[in-house]
């Protein structure tokens, strides 16, 4: 099943629109990955070099580290609905791309 879009692919990827959009994702999702992994990764990096900081109770025996690992829950939530939010204007944009709306 073999069925022919009826759009132009081609000549979309040269609209001058079409290049803005690419770049206005770039612009947040690499930016957005870079913050992810580097606060994904400093939980394991800051038990490992500084663990008695991480030792650090704050309530009870919950300490820093637990904190912490809590609060990427959280980020990951927060990154979630922010990137929804965002990529529903994307999609917006890339509509209006298509279909030759401005």
């Amino acid at each position: 099943m073999s069925e022919k879009s009826p759009v132009n692919w081609a000549a979309l990827e040269e609209k001058p629109e079409f290049r803005a959009l690419l770049a206005r994702k770039k612009a947040f999702i690499v930016p957005a990955f870079l913050f992810f992994m580097i606060y994904y990764l400093a939980l394991p990096v800051l038990v490992g070099y500084f663990p008695e900081v991480m030792k650090t109770k704050l309530w009870g025996e919950v300490n820093v580290a637990y904190v912490f690992a809590f609060s990427q829950f959280i980020m990951a939530w927060v990154m979630a609905w922010l990137y929804v939010r965002v990529a529903a204007k994307w999609d917006k944009a890339a509509a209006e791309i298509i279909h030759g709306h401005d």
